[in-house]
């Protein structure tokens, strides 16, 4: 073990979009683990959208950061030291320490990686929290039909990837709405979807009008502004909407303009609804199983981007919502 500990910590509240500035790499000494809890050493961090919304003040389903905590996050790492029955110095858990190399945890909320299931590493991915939004927020949220027409936005994401795979397991029509011609090409090319929409290129309505003659049945909402508004001038009579996350606006310095075209729901007699993954805890292992059961059948496919070194977390973090 390192003699101590780095962390990343929240130095300044973000006014718009996060800089390098708004963060401080601090040293501490290793923290030490009390009766019934373990020190973990992390391997790999997940960066997330969501941590966005904890810097920020106001309502939310989880408090704020404050100036001076250490950036909230999951991250797969190795115990280093037990004080629990439960896990055992080498075992491999996933567990909340946020953004620094070593933390203490309650060894009851640390969850033990099965390798048999795949790489480490997808603990933070397709088999962690975003393969299980994708689950739970698609089949559970959304209860899509064969034969559907699914729209999902930020296709080529963690969540989207794995949204429009689901779908096409379940027989949907499935069109990814994304920012660049690679990640187009790569959702329809590499992960079998029907069809993608450049959203920085092409007229999303039209393109969606064109794609979805009859309209969209379907919509899984990563990013909500003008991409969610394209989509919902393109429902379906019943059409089922399941809001994940609105990373269009998680930098807004203000209020987004509005009122958003809601009245479409009254036309369509549509139904949308936010979500928190969280609501599923108790089917996780249920759904972490399906979800591992498709790779191996070769039905679900997954990509990584890991980038080295613990000094790049706040860049990592930058790049994820630009």
């Amino acid at each position: 073990m390192a003699a101590m500990n780095r962390a990343w910590i929240m130095k300044t509240r973000p006014e718009g979009e996060p800089t390098v500035d708004n963060f401080e790499l601090v040293e501490s000494p290793l923290p030490e683990p009390k009766h019934g809890e373990i020190l973990i050493r992390s391997l790999y961090q997940s960066i997330d959208p969501y941590m966005r919304l904890r810097m920020r003040l106001g309502r939310s389903h989880t408090p704020p950061l404050n100036i001076g905590d250490v950036v909230v996050g999951e991250v797969v790492g190795r115990v280093e030291e037990s004080k629990s029955p439960l896990l055992s110095a080498g075992d491999v858990v996933a567990a909340t320490i946020g953004w620094q190399e070593y933390g203490v945890v309650a060894a009851q909320s640390a969850r033990k990686i099965d390798p048999t299931m795949g790489p480490i590493s997808t603990g933070l991915g397709v088999l962690g929290l975003p393969g299980l939004t994708a689950y739970f927020g698609l089949l559970d949220i959304c209860d899509p039909k064969a034969d559907d027409t699914l729209v999902v936005s930020a296709a080529s994401g963690a969540v989207g990837a794995v949204v429009g795979q689901i779908g096409k397991i379940n027989g949907c029509r499935v069109i990814g709405i994304a920012g660049s011609d690679e990640k187009c090409s790569y959702v329809v090319d590499e992960l079998g979807f029907d069809a993608a929409i450049n959203y920085k290129t092409q007229d999303g309505s039209a393109e969606l009008r064109r794609l979805c003659p009859d309209g969209i049945d379907v919509y899984f909402d990563n990013v909500g502004g003008p991409v969610t508004d394209a989509v919902f001038e393109n429902l379906a009579f019943g059409a089922r909407i399941a809001v994940c996350g609105q990373v269009a606006h998680y930098s807004a310095v203000a209020p987004p303009q509005g009122p958003r075209n809601l009245g479409v729901l009254l036309t369509t007699q549509s139904r949308i609804e936010g979500f928190i993954v969280r609501q599923f805890e108790h089917r996780y292992e249920i759904a972490r199983r399906k979800l591992a059961k498709w790779i191996d059948e070769g039905r679900l496919q997954y990509k990584e981007d890991i980038i080295d070194g613990f000094e790049n977390v706040p860049s990592a973090f930058i790049g994820l919502l630009q």
